[in-house]
């Protein structure tokens, strides 16, 4: 018997069979009219968490020859059967592998501890079913703008799934605040919101908004988002970590948030402004964008090496910011989730390597920023040096003419070898002159040997030379010192023997240092030769008995001296006629003040061109001087492969029509309209800036084995809506702000805690800790001491000292003071190797490599930091005053400084218990008043009249507690 014909012999079995069969139908009805699988969004990302590492890209790690990333591959017949047969999900491989329960059989297999669930398994089994239709990635579909919709209609049908709806808006006060943390990282003043909240009406909030968006705190605030992906810093890197003048890139970076510059204009001047056309020095400056990258200065490494890494991170930069694409791991073997193969990595490089940057210490190659103060300041050094010039000049010449008969008799002897005995690099160049470099002992002795002609030979001369230029113009700014302390001669060949040096005179000698010293033996004596710019000195020595000479013969000649400068040339010349009553040229006084004053000139001068900003930038290899790229096999730059052509990666769309073949034209591609990833990660990393986490949390994979999108229809919107006003990024933020899902309150219900825990279906008002740079930036702004100050170098915030201890790097932090010590964090000096603490503590980054989201942390640490750290102790002292001056009696200070903080209306008692701890403080503070004396000085308070220090550092105490809750580090 049948169980239908069962049932129907009774009363209840009719009932039940009705609802067993209703029961099937509904289920029927809702497999039937459930949606279908999409292979990019559904199955892709299984199939690369589990199985892509052995049946993927990867030729290297492959496994059995097959590939479940190709369609072809994956369906293709083999000995044991198809992997996917479409339409029959029992006779697919794939499925039978993932549900064995055979240890050696089961994919994936035990050891590589992952594990497919079964709701996984039912996804690949319904898919296959349905036909296993391929596709690509859902990310690298095309961006589809969903019709007749908003952000407000996106988020409640994503909210209505779960059964929940949009939440009302928050208080007046909070959605003010709100939006000036957002906007511009700064809190507004109580009075500004409640005037708001006294017209709380929808053309009111736009008028805020328009107005937020117009202030030059916007460009600040939304700038440092950008450094972090820049991975801006204000030293090198590795392990000298030494200074790098790179603050005006910043300051572009603002003038350009601030500007509203559209997206694919601020993508091309950064990563191509040096080959615009007629580029301008703004456009210049934007390419400091990819001179972040580290240089080694360290002894000892090899620069191609370093240059080479530098132009890798330029281009793992380059992909995960504006593509969101982890391409960085294909440089050393094909991706193994993502199509980026090892020769599209090698061929992206190709363009990017041509640039003259080469890990040189000097960071070249650079640019000169003049402020119009600089511009005349050089001109007046170049104009006194050139008249400096102008009046030695015909006095030198008039000196050349009365030397010129006695010059004739001198002649400039062949050097045949010359050497240091201490180390110092020494070269002979022509006419007689030897020239010291690289190693400058305290003392050494340079060893020259000249050749001597046939005749006779009465006396040498020895000049001491500045250095010169390749042009042979003098260095500027430098001069020439040592001190000869000996000088001997000697014969060599078949008439070897010394000769004694005689007479010697000299055409300035220091009154303690006479030339004669050179001669008596004693190396504690010599000849001071302090020369100066476009000036030489000479001294002339006899030969005690002429040299009579029938045949060329060697004369070595030996030089003694001690400290001297290695830079200073030396010259020879031998005399073949009798010179006893010749004198060395002299300087007249007139000429000797002015070659003082020309070395001044040119001091100053350099110390004016040391002092000048100079900012790394790209610019690109003349044609003649391009490089050639070849793979590197298995990433090493020492074992390269075969050539590759520049390109970009096959499977994110062709090389733009006309585009050159360069970094422009990589700018070109990431904008093209035909590139779907650029719109989407740049508008998810807005979403993620407004609402603490991205439609994709992963910001920085939108790969296959990155998070996938909680509302993939509001991504979209957003990312069409982006491109489509222009790539503005003020409309795309006043978009989202301007919506009902950003205004909604950000209290939290028990459904919502179940349904949605962490607001990743924007079910309320985010609520989310402020980064570190707002952290700090508010309590500034509420203690009244936060600087209005924009652009310019770094400052030195106080930090804790001793920090600096970075090997071969003399530098030290110097707290700033003025209002430098209250600058907005986002010019605080970054130091790679040692950033600084309070950034770091609450999750700020070092530069060294591209942060693409900060994860927010809470640690004990961050609470030490606010109670604590000298900047936050400043500030509880700055609203502390504003407290006590400010309000009259105790229970107003209370309320007044917590109004400051919170912005929004005190709820009644609540401003209680600050009143008990600020009067159980004072009573502390005056049985101790050390105690008192300490926390003021410490907090660098000062006095307001008729307040006791007790009463001042109890109100100081109560503001630290202010400024540490959890209410006020927030953004609500």
């Amino acid at each position: 018997m049948n169980l239908p014909s069962l049932f129907s012999r009774h009363r209840c079995g009719k009932l039940l069979l009705l609802v067993l069969a209703t029961t099937f139908a509904l289920t029927r009805f809702e497999a039937a009219s459930a949606e279908p699988i999409r292979y990019g969004r559904d199955v892709l990302p299984i199939l690369a968490n589990n199985c892509f590492a052995c049946h993927g890209p990867d030729e290297t790690k492959r496994k059995a020859n097959l590939r479940l990333d190709l369609e072809a591959d994956a369906k293709a017949k083999r000995r044991s059967g198809a992997a996917i047969v479409a339409g029959e999900p029992d006779q697919s491989i794939i499925l039978k592998r993932m549900t064995s329960t055979d240890a050696d059989a089961v994919m994936p297999p035990p050891s590589t501890h992952k594990q497919v669930t079964p709701a996984q398994i039912e996804t690949i089994r319904r898919w296959i079913a349905e036909g296993a239709k391929w596709g690509v990635h859902w990310s690298f579909e095309p961006v589809s703008k969903p019709a007749n919709a908003t952000i407000d209609s996106l988020v409640s049908a994503a909210l209505a799934k779960k059964q929940l709806s949009l939440r009302a808006q928050a208080a007046p006060q909070t959605l003010v605040r709100r939006l000036w943390l957002d906007v511009i990282g700064l809190p507004p003043t109580p009075e500004i919101a409640d005037k708001f909240a006294a017209n709380a009406t929808p053309a009111a909030y736009e008028k805020l908004v328009n107005e937020l968006l117009a202030q030059p705190q916007f460009g600040e605030h939304w700038t440092r988002m950008w450094l972090d992906l820049a991975r801006y810093a204000d030293t090198k890197g590795y392990e000298k970590d030494v200074g790098r003048t790179i603050w005006p890139y910043r300051d572009w970076v603002v003038n350009a948030l601030n500007a509203d510059m559209p997206l694919d204009q601020f993508t091309t001047e950064q990563l191509a402004g040096d080959l615009l056309p007629n580029a301008t020095q703004a456009q210049i400056i934007a390419t400091a964008f990819h001179r972040n990258t580290m240089t080694n200065d360290e002894g000892g490494t090899d620069n191609e090496e370093f240059r080479v890494a530098a132009v890798k991170d330029r281009i793992d930069t380059t992909m995960q910011v504006w593509m969101g694409l982890t391409m960085g791991c294909a440089k050393c073997h094909t991706h193994k989730y993502d199509p980026i193969s090892h020769n599209d990595y090698y061929s992206f490089y190709a363009l990017f390597n041509q640039t003259e940057d080469a890990d040189l210490s000097s960071d070249m190659p650079t640019m000169e920023l003049l402020a119009p103060k600089e511009e005349t300041e050089r001109k007046h050094w170049q104009a006194r040096i050139q008249t400096l010039l102008n009046q030695i000049k015909p006095l030198d010449e008039a000196a050349e003419k009365s030397h010129a008969n006695a010059e004739r008799q001198w002649h400039a002897p062949a050097i045949a070898e010359v050497f240091s005995k201490d180390g110092a690099t020494i070269a002979a160049q022509t006419e007689g002159v030897i020239a010291a470099s690289g190693k400058a002992p305290p003392e050494d002795t340079y060893v020259v040997t000249l050749t001597l002609p046939p005749g006779t030979h009465t006396a040498l001369r020895l000049e001491a030379l500045t250095e010169k230029t390749a042009t042979g113009e003098p260095a500027i700014g430098r001069g020439g010192w040592f001190v000869l302390s000996e000088i001997t001669a000697e014969l060599l060949e078949s008439n070897a023997r010394s000769i004694r040096l005689s007479n010697a005179r000299t055409d300035f000698a220091e009154a303690n240092d006479p030339i004669n010293a050179a001669l008596d033996g004693d190396e504690k004596t010599g000849w001071s030769v302090k020369s100066q710019p476009q000036e030489q000195h000479e001294a002339l020595f006899d030969f005690a008995e002429p040299l009579k000479l029938t045949t060329e013969t060697k004369l070595r000649v030996t030089l003694s001296q001690q400290a001297g400068d290695t830079k200073t040339l030396r010259r020879f010349r031998l005399m073949t006629t009798d010179v006893a009553s010749l004198q060395p040229r002299k300087a007249a006084a007139e000429m000797r003040k002015l070659r003082d004053e020309l070395a001044a000139a040119y001091k100053a001068q350099k110390d004016f061109n040391d002092n000048l900003v100079r900012l790394p930038f790209m610019r690109e290899l003349a044609a003649n001087k391009q490089r050639t790229t070849k793979i590197h096999v298995r990433g090493n730059f020492l074992d390269q492969g075969e050539t590759v052509s520049p390109n970009v990666p096959a499977a994110f769309g062709k090389w733009p029509a006309a585009a050159p073949r360069n970094r422009l034209g990589v700018a070109q591609w990431l904008v093209n309209r035909d590139n779907p990833l650029t719109p989407r990660v740049w508008a998810n990393r807005i979403w993620a800036r407004l609402f603490g986490v991205g439609i994709v949390e992963t910001e920085e994979d939108f790969g296959a084995q990155g998070s996938a999108p909680t509302n993939p229809e509001l991504l979209d919107w957003l990312a069409t809506e982006y491109r489509a006003q222009g790539w503005s990024l003020k409309k795309l933020i006043k978009t989202i702000v301007m919506s009902e899902a950003y205004k909604q309150a950000s209290e939290v219900t028990a459904p919502l805690r179940e349904a949605d825990p962490r607001n990743i279906l924007s079910s309320r008002g985010a609520r989310f800790r402020l980064g570190a740079e707002a952290v700090r930036d508010q309590a500034l702004s509420v203690a009244g001491l936060l600087s209005t100050k924009m652009g310019g170098p770094p400052v030195m915030p106080p930090q804790p000292a001793g920090l600096w201890r970075s090997t071969y790097n003399g530098k030290n932090w110097i707290d700033a003071t003025g209002e430098d010590r209250f600058r907005r964090g986002l010019y605080t000096y970054l130091k790679r190797t040692t950033p600084y603490p309070t950034m770091v503590t609450f999750d700020g980054g070092s530069g060294e490599i591209c942060q693409m989201r900060r994860i927010r942390t809470n640690t004990p640490l961050q609470a030490l930091v606010t109670l604590n750290d000298p900047v936050y102790l400043e500030a509880a002292a700055g609203l502390a005053r504003r407290m006590v001056t400010e309000a009259a009696s105790t229970k107003a200070r209370a309320a007044y400084g917590l109004r400051l903080a919170l912005i929004r209306p005190l709820r009644a008692g609540e401003a209680a218990p600050l009143i008990a701890l600020q009067q159980e403080a004072e009573r502390t503070f005056m049985a101790a008043p050390e105690k008192a004396e300490a926390l003021l000085k410490a907090a660098r308070a000062d006095l307001p009249k008729n307040v006791s220090k007790a009463a001042l550092a109890a109100w100081i105490v109560t503001a630290n507690a202010i400024m540490n809750l959890d209410e006020f580090l927030s953004r609500n």
